[in-house]
């Protein structure tokens, strides 16, 4: 029996992945690629959702273990790089965004915490700064969805004439832009006090 372990499983399986695709992944595969009985896949996880889950992620390690925001960085630009950051990780697997959606990032808590505390003490609003990082990375998940199912398709047929070719790296960062814009309008109209309620000079 082949030596194994749960990072060989799980690397075994995201190159399983990269080759079939999510809906053909199975356990019965997987054991075949690793040489060793279906059954002792069941010592590293108990059912397959728990291999997607573990697969989902290791997946994310590029994205997970890039630089976390310095307190001097501009805030702008840090969301932005970090958004994109997000989705080159997603586009790095073959059905990436499907094994990532719904995942539970439980190893990613505290950097999670360090990029909102980031915004905060940036003057980001906490709440805006929670929305704002929710709507980026559904839209990035729902972007890549998108263009990894018009990658997919490969029917070899051609959309028709009167409906226009979608740039998908160009549409991804129009959305992100008024994500962005959006973000920094709120944080803005939050920092200026309203007519009235300015502080009373002291002499």
């Amino acid at each position: 029996m082949t030596k194994v372990n749960r990072e060989i499983v799980v690397s075994e399986a995201l190159d399983l992945l990269d080759e079939v695709g999510l809906d053909a992944v199975s356990t019965r595969q997987l054991a075949k690629r690793l040489g060793v009985e279906q059954p002792s896949l069941y010592w590293y996880f108990r059912t397959k959702k728990d291999l997607l889950a573990a697969m989902a992620d290791a997946a994310m390690a590029p994205h997970a273990t890039a630089p976390l925001p310095a307190p001097d960085d501009d805030w702008r630009e840090w969301f932005l790089d970090n958004t994109r950051s997000f989705r080159r990780t997603l586009l790095m697997r073959r059905d990436g965004a499907r094994l990532h959606a719904g995942s539970t990032p439980v190893n990613d808590l505290d950097r999670i915490r360090h990029k909102m505390d980031f915004l905060v003490a940036s003057g980001v609003p906490q709440r805006e700064a929670q929305t704002a990082m929710l709507a980026a990375s559904r839209f990035t998940v729902g972007s890549v969805l998108e263009e990894q199912a018009d990658a997919g398709s490969g029917d070899g047929s051609e959309p028709p004439a009167d409906m226009p070719v979608i740039d998908h790296e160009s549409a991804f960062e129009a959305g992100l832009t008024l994500i962005l814009d959006g973000l920094a309008q709120r944080t803005a109209t939050r920092a200026v006090p309203p007519p009235g309620n300015a502080a009373a000079p002291r002499s």
